[in-house]
């Protein structure tokens, strides 16, 4: 589910609601219930406090459902998911569009490719995906995505 709580930018939920549902599918998670929800930079700074203890906004954040011990497996089918993944709630990915603007500007990218990535790149953190932690398995994982989802790799 997308939801708007911001009006720091006019967004058209319709074609992320598009891309959210083709990024499920290509994770192997079309079953999964989620929630990404938009916030302004007021609140996204007050979650980043809270959770993260750094005291500025940010552009996206991720609160699991569940504590994995591992990354759950994605692309290919060779693996078997377990069903939690299949279906379930895996939890929810908050965005900041307002910092999403900036950095897409930063980034030569455009705002709604920008929000894009930060869907994918939230909901592979719902997964147990960690770029902080894990020597580039997140970040070539999140690569190969984003080309098959046609996706900026900037």
């Amino acid at each position: 589910m997308l939801l708007n709580r911001q009006r720091e930018a006019h967004i058209d939920l319709k074609p992320l609601e598009s891309f959210l549902s083709d990024a499920q599918i290509a994770l192997g998670i079309a079953a999964a219930e989620l929630n990404v929800c938009l916030l302004s930079d007021r609140a996204m700074r007050a979650l980043n406090r809270r959770f993260r203890r750094k005291d500025q906004s940010t552009d996206v954040l991720s609160f699991p459902a569940k504590d994995l011990p591992r990354p759950l497996p994605v692309e290919g089918g060779a693996r078997t998911r377990p069903s939690a993944a299949r279906g379930g709630f895996l939890g929810d990915v908050a965005i900041s569009p307002a910092t999403a603007r900036r950095n897409a500007s930063r980034l030569g990218r455009s705002f709604q490719s920008e929000l894009r990535v930060l869907i994918l790149h939230g909901v592979l953190h719902l997964l147990g995906y960690d770029h902080e932690s894990d020597r580039g398995e997140m970040h070539r994982l999140e690569g190969r995505l984003r080309r098959r989802l046609g996706l900026s790799q900037r």
